[in-house]
């Protein structure tokens, strides 16, 4: 069932968010600076083209760089590809198929103003 879903999801938008976040990391290491930015932007490229059967959990590891490492994302891409998911997920959810779908961007929000600090595990 997972399979399905994560084939329906890169259809019905999957695919675009994921070319989003790969274009932000591709950007971010244009910057020597900003490389570990790029490095989450291409972990969150990865769970945004196949997400059904992953989830995203905090790091427990996570300090102070993290968070001031996540303002500084915010202000540069985190808002572009939140406002991605936002559009995405209204459109999705019009259609009684795209419900699942739409919820599914509506959690990936918060992460992709927040990506560092956490990791994506499999679900059992």
């Amino acid at each position: 069932m997972r399979f399905i879903l994560n084939v329906l999801w890169l259809v019905f938008g999957g695919f675009f968010l994921a070319l989003g976040y790969a274009l932000a990391g591709l950007i971010c290491f244009v910057l020597i600076v900003t490389i570990p930015f790029g490095v989450a932007s291409f972990r969150m490229a990865n769970y945004a083209l196949w997400p059904f059967g992953r989830t995203l959990v905090a790091k427990p590891s996570a300090g102070v760089g993290s968070a001031a490492g996540n303002v500084i994302w915010i202000i540069v891409a985190g808002w572009w590809l939140a406002l991605g998911h936002l559009v995405t997920g209204i459109g999705l959810c019009l259609t009684i198929i795209g419900i699942p779908f739409g919820i599914a961007n509506f959690k990936m929000i918060p992460v992709a103003l927040t990506p560092l600090g956490h990791e994506i595990v499999d679900i059992p």
